[in-house]
């Protein structure tokens, strides 16, 4: 089972409909997913048909196995962890476990079950961020390419960098890229040079992926045939080729 974190510190960068379209990328592959809503706002759940729980603190403390809350979806290959109310209260129950692989424990009695596990992570940085960094295999960040999007992600680094995190598995990307824009497209040739992990996938700006939580879709499921879903699918072969290779 390969741990993949769809995270960012800054919101509003199209972290929710990656996570849920790389979920859907990656069960074409027949293999078994398991989406797991880290934020408590639920927005992943919410666009799989699931709402969110109260049972939080049980399942952060292993008193209520995970298996117990895990639901089916209508898509083959995916299953969802939706997301708990009170995760906003996450950081005051880590501290007080003291576990710095809660992930992988949380995670541990589905591990033969799933073959991929992606999550959707909450912004900013926090001890249940940290948490999450630390465990994943490959942390997918997306950046919109403006200069606050931009800079969060050397912010990123350097928190890798100072609390000794590998961030060789940081792997940037762009979303929400409108062409017509002349500093999206210099923010990207420089950003790119920059930072030589950058994938060479760009998301554009769509309404229609906007509207996932109206048509409670995938918007890969939606319009399969699509440049943007075209798009979502080589953004999972660049992953999916990174698991393999470690």
């Amino acid at each position: 089972m390969k741990i993949i974190a769809v995270f960012n510190i800054k919101g509003g960068v199209g972290k929710t409909a990656t996570t849920v379209n790389l979920a859907y990328a990656a069960s074409l592959d027949k293999s078994k997913v398991l989406l797991a809503d880290m934020d408590p706002q639920g927005a992943s759940s919410f666009y799989y048909g699931i709402e969110r729980e109260k049972m939080g603190k049980k399942i952060v403390s292993g008193d209520k196995p995970v298996t117990e809350i895990i639901q089916t979806t209508a898509f083959e290959n995916i299953d969802v962890l939706p997301a708990q109310q009170d995760f906003r209260k996450m950081d005051a129950w880590l501290n007080e476990l003291k576990q710095g692989k809660w992930l992988r424990n949380l995670l541990s009695p589905v591990k033969k079950q799933y073959d991929y596990v992606i999550l959707d992570c909450p912004p900013n940085i926090t001890l249940y961020s940290e948490n999450i960094l630390r465990n994943a295999d490959v942390i997918l960040v997306p950046v919109v390419p403006t200069v606050l999007s931009v800079r969060t992600y050397k912010q990123l680094i350097e928190f890798c960098d100072q609390e000794k995190i590998d961030r060789t598995r940081l792997y940037p990307f762009f979303s929400m890229y409108e062409s017509r824009k002349w500093l999206h497209n210099e923010l990207i040739e420089r950003f790119s040079r920059t930072y030589k992990e950058t994938i060479d996938v760009v998301i554009p700006y769509n309404s229609r992926i906007e509207r996932m939580g109206v048509y409670m879709q995938p918007y890969l499921h939606r319009y399969p045939d699509s440049d943007i879903s075209y798009l979502y699918k080589q953004l999972w072969k660049f992953i999916k080729r990174k698991l393999d290779n470690n």
